[in-house]
């Protein structure tokens, strides 16, 4: 990447995060690069969920973001952002230019990436959004609760017949 920087002269126009950023930090430098019409990048070979994929669309950023594992459902490829893959980097760079080269032709269009992104995290990753998700699981939970506490206990009571009335005679006649 470095060896590419310097071929292509891309100092001052590309940053490298740093793998742990302070939360405040990371949204400050989000909002100043989407504040220039910048993009973020996030090539991981997996990302489990994508946290800073949804901070960063949060913050109005178009996103490029690996297709596998979280990314893959966060992101509608085209509406909210991108999927690239991070095994075949000479196509993620072609998507990125081709993105870059969309905005100058038309100025609208990183805005409307950036929208659909807020949009995105607003309509499915919120804090109240995952509250009501928890609380509705509760609400299942307990009612799935008390319909297992029922069948447990006629359960209980079939086998208790069936063996007052099969097995208790069986046993019965067994000598001592």
């Amino acid at each position: 990447m470095h060896k590419l920087m310097d071929e292509y002269r891309l100092d001052g126009q590309l940053r490298w995060l740093g793998v742990h950023l302070d939360k405040n930090m990371a949204g400050e430098l989000y909002r100043f690069i989407a504040d220039r019409h910048g993009a973020f990048v996030q090539p991981a070979l997996f990302e489990a969920f994508g946290l800073t994929v949804i901070e960063a669309m949060a913050s109005g950023l178009p996103v490029f973001a690996t297709l596998y594992g979280g990314p893959l459902e966060i992101i509608e490829d085209g509406v909210s952002g991108f999927h690239i893959d991070p095994n075949h980097g000479e196509q993620a760079a072609q998507q990125i230019t081709t993105f870059f080269e969309r905005c100058r032709q038309e100025p609208d269009y990183w805005e409307e990436i950036s929208r659909n992104a807020v949009a995105r995290v607003e309509n499915h990753y919120t804090w109240k959004l995952y509250a009501e998700r928890l609380m509705t699981l509760s609400r299942i939970y307990g009612f799935w609760r008390y319909v297992t506490d029922l069948e447990r206990k006629e359960t209980r009571r079939y086998l208790e017949m069936f063996y007052g009335l099969q097995f208790r005679p069986l046993a019965k006649k067994i000598p001592r």
